[in-house]
């Protein structure tokens, strides 16, 4: 039986589980999953998991805090005074807001907290420090 191996288009399904048992995305239901193994798009390691495995195969992998999104860092985490924001702009947490550097890159960051003089705004990844689980079918090697 034919099995996947670097620089293969390949169509996954898979489901992403933090360890408590939290499901933070899923393929299931919809279309699958298609990436070429190698070409860095996903995690490296979600990427290595489908080498060797044959259309059919499903797996299950833990990837690691630091070879995912990296540890949660203190340091991504900005306070800023409210007035830095646009009068008619209302920050409530959770919200989504892309921040210009003087130098013109740009980053996303969430509302974590507002209060009358400040908002705390969290540049991490959303999952950063934490270990991700995957379950993987690999439906197809195309």
């Amino acid at each position: 039986m034919e099995q996947a191996k670097t620089g293969d288009t390949v169509k996954v399904h898979y489901t992403g589980k933090l360890e408590d048992g939290t499901e933070f995305d899923s393929s299931n239901g919809r279309t699958p999953l298609e990436f070429t193994i190698g070409n860095g798009d996903l995690i490296p390691s979600f990427e290595q998991a489908i080498v060797g495995m044959s259309p059919g195969e499903m797996k299950t992998i833990t990837v690691e805090a630091d070879n995912a999104y990296g540890p949660y860092r203190e340091d991504m985490v900005l306070v800023v005074d409210r007035d830095q924001f646009p009068p008619h702009i209302e920050p409530q947490v959770g919200q989504q807001f892309e921040i210009r550097q003087a130098n013109n890159q740009t980053f996303d960051v969430v509302v974590t907290d507002v209060s009358n003089s400040n908002v705390t705004l969290d540049a991490n990844h959303p999952l950063a420090g934490e270990d991700l689980i995957f379950d993987i079918e690999l439906v197809e090697i195309v």
